[in-house]
């Protein structure tokens, strides 16, 4: 059964242990995004459609807004996963947008040093550290991860994904999604509202920045529920008729299907860091 080990919310974005033995569906993160095998079976990872390993000689980057699904072998006992979101403002807060978090490869080597650090700063997550030593070890972690990524040189990829949004009705899209993110947001009303047709809508936004409609709706309601479930006491079934959902289970399988996990299961285990 799918759990999380250990769940810590701060500046810096999203520090998880988890034990997965189910599939995600096609999802993507604003954040950077980590993904370190740290026991059990290996398993797969598709990245913008190109499908790599996760295992323990292996560190799986993903860039910003690129699509990506989890694959496990192990459907009953699943591996163990250490996992970053990063925050790039948290990272290099001078930089003047998201897309400067760009990992030079989506799968490469663990260096000896690389996996040193992996395994100090896994064991600091799951021994529920103070967010100062927590804070710098990260640091050091994705610092490492970055380098590398550059070094073992390969474009991650497909480089659509954190392009620029330069189209002004694009640009109103996302501001109609971001203000009140929900499951009854109609996607076709959004493209009337901004002018554009509906081929003309999903053609254009999936150019502009590398996801579907869709898939980014979903991103903004996935990071309103976790910040809703780790910030406040909030019930889940409040929770599920806010995003729109029309029952409790549909927002539970839409969260488990997003995250691995049920809401409730996450909501146990997270914590959060504050300076």
């Amino acid at each position: 059964m799918s759990r999380a080990l250990a769940v810590f919310h701060g500046r810096f974005g999203r520090a998880t242990v988890y034990q997965l033995n189910r599939p995600f569906n096609v999802h993507a993160h604003r954040e950077g995004h980590l993904i370190f095998h740290v026991g059990g079976t290996p398993a797969q990872i598709d990245v913008c459609d190109q499908r790599h390993v996760l295992a323990d000689e292996s560190v799986v980057a993903v860039n910003p807004w690129e699509p990506h699904n989890f694959l496990p072998a192990d459907t009953d006992n699943g591996a163990i996963f250490f996992v970053l979101y990063v925050n790039w403002e948290w990272l290099a807060p001078s930089a003047a947008n998201a897309n400067g978090l760009r990992f030079g490869r989506t799968c490469f080597q663990r260096t000896a040093s690389l996996k040193k650090q992996i395994r100090h700063t896994a064991a600091l997550v799951c021994g529920a550290p103070s967010l100062a030593s927590l804070d710098s070890e990260l640091r050091q972690l994705i610092d490492i991860c970055h380098v590398e990524s550059w070094l073992q040189s390969a474009p991650a990829g497909d480089g659509k994904a954190a392009a620029s949004v330069t189209d002004f009705r694009v640009r109103k899209c996302i501001k109609l999604m971001s203000e009140s993110p929900g499951a009854e947001i109609e996607l076709d009303t959004i493209a009337r509202e901004s002018g554009l047709s509906r081929p003309h809508f999903y053609r254009l936004f999936r150019t502009q920045t590398g996801v579907t409609p869709h898939l980014y709706l979903n991103t903004l309601i996935l990071e309103h529920a976790l910040d809703t479930l780790v910030a406040t006491e909030t019930p889940i079934a409040d929770i599920s008729v806010d995003l729109g959902f029309s029952s409790q289970s549909a927002f539970t399988r839409f969260f488990a299907a997003n995250v691995g996990l049920a809401p409730t299961e996450y909501r146990r285990a997270a914590k959060v860091l504050r300076a």
